[in-house]
């Protein structure tokens, strides 16, 4: 996959009821200059991977600012270039998303889809600081505060969230003040340079077009060929972010219960979108006051479903599946198809190694959950305070509660946890917020009209903080258009690889 479910699933019930309040931004301290260091390579433990790709890890300072702190270990792949070695353009570093999605595990997964590119570059992912294997943070598995604590008063529901963010950072030890965006670029020039590469070639999906844009900010001059898919925003809180990706989400819902009710094999929802909508709400509503129960006593709520439904409407193709699981869950009382869109099977493409390497480390399983919220409360300034009286805080949650549940009753309250998860947290770093015309080469950055999760608005709004951007319209659905178009890979290859990019917004057609 190459996005990022934007939204970490944090202690529903007790996070509902909280509230965050601006917190004084900082800058980032500037960066020391380390000495360089080389990629160690081997091969790749605990996981199949494509034939040729190769597994290494590279010393980073855990502080740029302060590299007498100490070093991590930042986890790389590659797959070398296919075709002719005259032809080879070096290296493509790509990042899938996230934050929280590890890049190795992307790349073997994916490296078919980016076949084209590797005939002429070697590929090459990594895990973000925090993320996978790179010195993963953690918080001992839940985020999820005491349950207790959403019965309780406000001043105990803020305690709880505390107490959350302290077990985090017990659990995730040195490496959590130094995770975040800024953090990720400065370790991105420093693959750039063990790479032996002059210049950064990269294309990045979702959160990876955010490490993008702060890559070409901190070093202008270092952008080689760059495309961005799926692009964040640098402006906006976290909270607007939230809010804008639940009415994201909502818009991705309602095309796909119109696309539903005309659908020739019938919707369970029936034909008029209006009362498919009202239908699926009350789903929703419906499991989390009466959730299903297997025979094992496994519990599937509103919740459960609501995860489900925000994976399928990733990608159109996913679409029939999802119309066929809420049949099976409204009909038969059947979650299975809907557990699959929330947990896909991890299938091994043929082309893979059937024997990896023994993992001598395991991944947390929290990992992922715990990564996105690090790095998203790291790049927000205006977070969370824990000194305001909690009579304040109550009064700012229950406006906030509000404002979500109006952008959606189904996605917002899920997207109200990803600003909660921050509260408590130190101030976030300004830096986003101030890139303005960095100076950067042209790069191209495309945008999806009915993207759930990053609106095509952002697109056009980073191409002009950049100010050296080329816009590409993809007027179709589902979150990045790479994998979705033959027009837009077209656009993008070219550019990545010939170097042509054409002045002025371009646009490619959607699919029906």
């Amino acid at each position: 996959m190459h996005r990022a479910r934007t939204g970490a699933v944090v202690g529903a019930a007790c996070l509902l009821a909280l509230a965050v309040l601006p917190a004084d931004p900082q800058r980032p301290a500037p960066a020391a200059t380390p000495a360089a260091s080389r990629i160690r390579w081997g091969p790749c433990p605990g996981q199949p991977v494509p034939d040729g790709m190769r597994c290494g890890s590279l010393a980073v300072p855990l502080d740029h600012a302060d590299p007498a702190k100490g070093t991590i270990d930042l986890a790389l792949a590659s797959i070398p270039a296919s075709g002719p070695r005259a032809q080879r353009l070096g290296s493509l570093l790509l990042n899938f998303g996230g934050p929280g999605a590890p890049g190795v595990e992307g790349l073997a997964a994916d490296a078919k889809a980016f076949a084209d590119l590797g005939e002429r570059y070697d590929l090459v992912s990594f895990d973000p600081r925090g993320v996978g294997r790179s010195a993963p943070v953690t918080c001992g598995g839940s985020m999820a505060p005491d349950p207790g604590a959403a019965r309780g008063d406000a001043a105990a529901q803020l305690a709880a969230l505390r107490a959350v963010v302290e077990r985090c950072e017990r659990a995730s030890g040195r490496v959590l003040p130094y995770i975040g965006t800024v953090h990720v670029s400065r370790d991105m020039d420093l693959i750039r340079r063990a790479l032996g590469e002059a210049k950064l070639n990269y294309l990045g999906f979702s959160y990876g077009t955010r490490l993008g844009a702060v890559y070409a900010a901190q070093y202008p001059h270092r952008v080689g060929r760059m495309v961005l898919d799926g692009v964040d925003t640098l402006v906006e809180t976290l909270t607007e972010q939230a809010l804008v990706s639940a009415e994201g989400q909502q818009r991705a819902l309602e095309n796909f219960l119109a696309w539903c009710t005309r659908r020739a094999e019938g919707c369970v929802y029936g034909t008029n979108t209006r009362a498919a909508k009202e239908r699926a709400d009350s789903l929703v509503a419906y499991l989390d006051v009466h959730p299903l129960v297997d025979a094992d006593g496994a519990v599937f709520t509103g919740q459960h479903a609501v995860t489900a439904i925000a994976a399928a409407l990733y990608s159109r193709t996913s679409w029939p599946a999802l119309a066929d699981a809420l049949a099976r869950v409204e009909r038969h009382d059947d979650p299975t198809g809907l557990l699959r869109l929330a947990t896909p099977a991890e299938g091994v493409p043929a082309d893979l190694e059937a024997e990896p390497d023994p993992d001598p480390a395991p991944v947390p399983m929290d990992n992922a959950e715990a990564a996105m919220a690090a790095v998203n409360c790291a790049d927000d300034p205006d977070r969370g305070s824990d000194k305001a009286a909690p009579a304040v805080v109550e009064r700012r949650i229950a406006g906030l509660r509000d404002r979500f549940r109006q952008a959606s009753r189904i996605f917002g309250p899920r997207q109200l946890g990803t600003v909660l998860a921050c509260y408590g947290r130190p101030a976030g770093t300004d830096f986003l917020r101030k890139i303005d015309h960095p100076g950067a080469p042209r790069m191209l950055l495309i945008g999806t009209r009915g993207d759930p999760a990053t609106p095509y608005r952002w697109t056009e709004e980073t191409a002009q903080r950049l100010g050296s951007a080329v816009v590409l319209d993809y007027k179709g659905d589902g979150h990045t258009a790479y994998t979705a178009s033959a027009c837009v890979r077209a656009y993008a290859d070219a550019f990545l690889v010939d170097g042509e990019l054409a002045s002025g917004t371009r646009s490619c057609p959607g699919v029906e």
